[in-house]
């Protein structure tokens, strides 16, 4: 069963079964805040993860992610949590432009 670790979120644990959702999907079905200003459509980069391990575990790149990284809004090691995928284990953490005032982060 694959596994989201959000590091800097005092390494925050969530397991799943499910290989067919978005990681801002399963983010949310387990009660975590997580900015998505355009409505999980692609449309913005609000909902942006960084990939500290596992970048292989993520769907391919779709066309909004291609997009933002040929404008460089996305570097290699993010992907939009609205668009990728889930295939296997990975460690994220929330971009510091896009964490919560609300919230707190471990770093």
């Amino acid at each position: 069963m694959p596994e989201i670790e959000i590091t800097n979120l005092y390494n925050r644990k969530i397991i799943t079964n499910s290989l067919e959702k978005t990681a801002l999907e399963i983010i949310h079905e387990n009660f975590i805040d997580w900015m998505h200003a355009c409505g999980k459509k692609g449309r913005c980069t609000s909902c942006k993860m960084i990939i500290e391990k596992g970048q292989e575990n993520l769907a391919e790149l779709t066309k909004a992610e291609e997009r933002f990284r040929n404008q460089n809004r996305l570097a290699d090691n993010e992907r939009l949590a609205c668009q990728a995928v889930l295939k296997g284990d990975i460690k994220i953490k929330v971009a510091e432009r896009n964490k919560f005032p609300h919230m707190d982060y471990s770093d």
